[in-house]
């Protein structure tokens, strides 16, 4: 049973993976008319280094905003791993943002404790799937702040 739950899960990430491709080409050819919205929040699309291939890769997220900072959220669904593109910023703080067509650097960087306890109420009044992700793994999601700027 373990095989088929894993081979499900496989197929729903790979899933995840080519939704979230086609909405950052989608965001990126129409500069953010299309697909800048969802879940009734603005999308931005963040570019990470990879850690070990070193190319660039795209995602789609959900952020919110606190002057020049914006926030993203490291949820992937609420599984019991970080979504790879964390794992690159992790590694490689230094990203690309865009918003709505506009283009920046940005650097990445985990929210702390005091941090993520401030922010965590705004998150789920934006989407309150998060409360849902948070309460079905035991991993802490982690809370990212993309600071403008560069490495």
């Amino acid at each position: 049973m373990d095989g088929v739950i894993d081979e499900n899960r496989r197929m729903r990430d790979s899933t995840v993976r080519r939704l979230s491709r086609l909405h950052s080409f989608v965001f990126g050819v129409t500069r953010g008319r299309i697909g800048r919205r969802l879940v009734g929040n603005d999308m931005l699309l963040l570019t990470t280094t990879g850690r070990i291939s070193g190319k660039r890769h795209t995602v789609p997220l959900l952020y919110l905003e606190d002057g020049e900072t914006l926030v993203v959220i490291a949820s992937w669904g609420g599984r019991d791993h970080h979504p790879h593109w964390y794992l690159n910023l992790v590694e490689r703080p230094a990203v690309v943002v865009n918003v709505n067509g506009r283009r920046r650097e940005a650097v990445a960087r985990t929210a702390n404790a005091d941090e993520r306890v401030a922010w965590w109420p705004r998150i789920v009044e934006a989407y309150d799937g998060y409360r849902g992700y948070q309460s079905g793994t035991d991993r802490e999601i982690p809370v990212v702040l993309l600071e403008p700027g560069s490495l």
